[in-house]
């Protein structure tokens, strides 16, 4: 029996290699075991799955985004949200948002294996639950390989703008000075790391965070840690999981998007493979 377990091991060991990458969860505390968290959990290998993902359609504010659900679906073993151009001049960057309908709170990890859309327009993978005036946000993933700032184009397209928001009563609490100036590049990863130099759209990347506690968050670049940050205040809200593309006349997207880059469905649109989302479990004997 225990021989038939090695030979499983190495099997999974083997075919993780040949895949290319092999990934594994943070280790858990003493006495503690990861266990998948399914209804945060998803390989995108069948139809959108109703009982575990939703589609808003709220808005940014001062932008030309507008969240339709027909631009996002799951296909071909992905997840998808794609920009498309439309006729309203106000309005002309059509997008989506998919969000998790479960939430979630600390400790937990989650990551997920995702490429970003080729388009000046922010990637993103996060956590959220509140409005403007109260509420918990992590940011896993904002990044813009294709910044329409020239000046911004020999930076960003490497950067992953990995962060946390604590709003409440309207004041709000982000990372630090110096947790802002030691975000993740790609080019500073590990020689072994698959993303080591690329853009965000070149390939897909497995971004993770490992939510430790009420202040402390670690995030990952195929599971190298790439950058912490750690709060003032508490986190005190169960988060949702969210993923959207969008863009809007500001400094820190990178800069509108291109809107003939809008057409070309080889750029337009983000994938996401698969989701992975565990939670602590004791370790029972």
């Amino acid at each position: 029996m225990r021989f038939s377990t090695f030979k499983f091991q190495v099997i999974i060991l083997l075919l993780g290699l040949a895949h290319g990458q092999l990934y594994a969860q943070p280790t858990p505390p003493e006495g503690k075991k990861w266990i998948i968290e399914k209804s945060l959990s998803d390989e995108f290998n069948g139809s959108f799955d109703t009982n575990k993902w939703s589609k808003s359609t709220w808005n940014y504010k001062n932008t030309p985004c507008e969240m339709v659900t027909q631009n996002a679906g799951v296909s071909d073993g992905n997840m998808w949200i794609k920009a498309t151009l439309s006729e309203k001049d106000s309005l002309w960057f059509k997008t989506a948002r998919v969000q998790s309908k479960s939430k979630i709170s600390f400790p937990m990890y989650t990551e997920c294996r995702i490429k970003a859309a080729n388009i000046s327009a922010y990637t993103t993978y996060w956590l959220n639950n509140g409005n403007a005036n109260s509420r918990d946000e992590i940011d896993i993933c904002e990044n813009n390989p294709k910044p329409s700032i020239a000046a911004q184009t020999k930076i960003r397209p490497y950067t992953l703008y990995s962060q946390y928001f604590i709003v409440k009563n309207g004041v709000t609490e982000r990372n630090h000075s110096e947790e802002q100036k030691r975000r993740p590049d790609t080019r500073n990863l590990s020689d072994k790391n698959p993303a080591k130099g690329k853009k965000w759209n070149e390939d897909y990347q497995v971004l993770g965070c490992y939510w430790k506690d009420s202040k402390n968050v670690q995030f990952y670049i195929n599971g190298e840690p790439a950058g912490s940050t750690n709060s003032k205040q508490d986190f005190s809200l169960d988060l949702n999981i969210i993923w959207d593309l969008w863009t809007g006349p500001f400094d820190y997207l990178g800069g509108l998007a291109i809107k003939e880059d809008l057409k070309n469905s080889q750029w337009n649109t983000m994938y996401v493979d698969w989701i992975h989302t565990y939670k602590l479990e004791n370790i029972k004997n």
